[in-house]
């Protein structure tokens, strides 16, 4: 007899209320409950999904917290290496002890200490002048083992010697004036004699001299006095050098900004800025110039706006910089950005995704800094052999085409270290063109390490007198040495410079800058 799916429609069932088979449970309350805990186990289902999705989000945060954790941990240890170098110089022989004999043994011969072998030979070149002869005796007794059997020899043995010839006291002058009496103004006035300034104690000879012991050997004022008194004979108080400080800056400001006007006039300019402290609150000492003159101003922002205010909005020229974003909007939209600096920072990433774990680093990221370091070095070793002459301009074109087609070859692929995929997108962006002006433009070299060599004495200069107190200080110390500098590449004795800036009027002040060639 066949079973039915289904029971008759009028069916109704004895147990409904109290089934046998089922201990005695209603058949209608077993149904309820079983579909109860269907609906139950779907939405477990539901809740699970949710949960797996949001452990998902919660491992892959994991993830990125932890490679942003490898991430710092590497530049901490990479800038802690950086300034915190092992005391051993890079050519000294390194032990290890052998674990099989235990004898110590070297595993790098030590570098001779001197010059190359075959390199030429440095020795004083000899004085065109002799001041004085002094004729020294034959020895009666021998310096060496006291003999006194010494046999006088004929001829004459020259020994040259130079040295310096020290006045221990200062000279006083006595200025005997006379006097006029000037209707106009009502009073009794007298002309300043060459030489001289009125109403000062201390002459320009010495004014000039501190302030070029100041702003050219970078020696604090204390010390400066302490030079005065002790090799001159010359007392003053080293408030008394930061007026001479101050009076050559006045005299100094119309030159100062004559230099700012001759740098946006210029066609090559290097420009580059470093921090500065003012009475404790966080400065910019900005420098801008090239091999002829050198303008720095100290601002208390490191904005375009400082950077407008220097170069100026029609500038013309070429500036070569760094990827500072301050300097995008001056002049024209062609320049040269530094390559030493690439290069500093390619080897710098290399160096931080080393020293991360073994399963964050990404195979790509060393070869991509290294191929890029092996670019640029030789592309600034073109641009030098360019300078000098050694390369001819007419094939500049096919080298700039040769190394654009390297560089897209080394930043076809993203990587997945952050640092490194930064520097692979600036180089192969719309910035690319400015990494090569050095092959369009004359005279343009690939590197910025003229204004980093510019703004070394004044970082060294910063940490003798750990910057300015005042808004007259940081005047002083952009002027003075502005001035300094310029004469220096002018090829202008400083010291006599800074006297006649003392005593001169401007026009005779600047054509002693330039040394008439301005």
């Amino acid at each position: 007899m066949p079973r039915y799916p289904y029971p008759p429609y009028d069916f109704e069932c004895l147990y409904q209320h109290n089934c046998p088979y089922l201990d005695g449970l209603s058949t209608t309350w077993v149904l309820g409950e079983y579909r109860r805990a269907d609906e139950t186990y779907h939405e477990h289902l539901r809740i699970i999904d949710i949960l797996d999705g949001e452990l998902d989000k919660a491992q892959k945060r994991v993830r990125e917290l932890e490679r942003e954790n490898a991430e710092l941990m590497a530049k901490i240890k990479a800038l802690h290496s950086r300034q915190f170098k092992a005391n051993r110089r890079a050519g000294d022989a390194k032990e290890r002890k052998d674990s099989q004999d235990g004898l110590i043994k070297l595993s790098a011969k030590p570098r001779k200490r001197g010059a190359p072998v075959g390199h030429t030979g440095w020795s004083r070149p000899k004085p065109q002048h002799v001041d004085r002869n002094v004729h020294v005796p034959a020895p009666k007794v021998c310096p060496h083992c006291r003999s006194g059997n010494l046999v006088p020899l004929k001829g004459i043995k020259e020994h040259l010697q130079e040295d310096i010839v020290l006045t221990p006291r200062p000279v006083v002058t006595q200025y005997l004036h006379e006097e006029a009496y000037c209707p106009t103004c009502r009073i009794s006035v007298v002309q300043e004699s060459p030489g001289e300034l009125l109403h000062a104690p201390i002459g320009p000879v010495a004014k000039s001299t501190a302030v070029y012991l100041r702003y050219r050997i970078g020696i604090p004022y204390r010390k400066v006095a302490e030079i005065f008194k002790d090799l001159f004979g010359l007392s003053f108080v080293p408030a008394s050098a930061v007026g001479f400080d101050r009076k050559a800056a006045s005299k100094g400001i119309p030159l100062y900004d004559d230099l700012r006007e001759k740098i946006r006039a210029s066609d090559i300019v290097h420009a580059d800025e470093t921090s500065w402290r003012n009475d404790g609150v966080g400065h910019f000492a900005w420098y801008a110039g090239n091999k002829d003159i050198a303008f720095f101003h100290i601002d208390r922002h490191r904005s375009a706006k400082v950077a407008t205010s220097i170069f100026g909005k029609d500038f013309d020229g070429i500036m070569v910089r760094d990827r500072y974003a301050a300097y995008n909007g001056i002049g024209r939209t062609d320049y040269q950005s530094c390559l030493a600096h690439i290069i500093r920072k390619a080897k710098e990433i290399a160096q931080e995704h080393a020293l991360l774990p073994d399963a964050e680093q990404d195979k790509n990221v060393e070869s991509f800094c290294t191929r890029v370091v092996k670019l640029f070095q030789q592309a600034c070793k073109v641009g030098e052999q360019l300078l000098a002459g050694s390369i001819p301009w007419s094939n500049t074109a096919d080298i700039e085409k040769r190394f654009i087609n390297d560089l897209k070859n080394i930043c076809k692929r993203p990587l997945s270290f952050k640092a490194a995929e930064t520097l692979r997108a600036y180089l192969a962006g719309p910035e690319q063109k400015h990494l090569f002006t050095f092959l369009r433009c004359h005279g343009v070299p690939p590197t910025n390490n003229h204004a980093e060599q510019s703004l070394r004495h004044l970082v060294i200069f910063r940490k003798i007198c750990f910057g300015t107190r005042s808004k007259s200080g940081l005047k002083t110390h952009s002027i003075l040495p502005s001035l300094v500098q310029t004469a220096r590449r002018q090829g202008v004795h400083t010291r006599e410079f800074l006297q006649t800036l003392f005593t001169a009027d401007t026009a005779t002040a600047q054509a002693a800058l330039y040394n008439d060639s301005s």
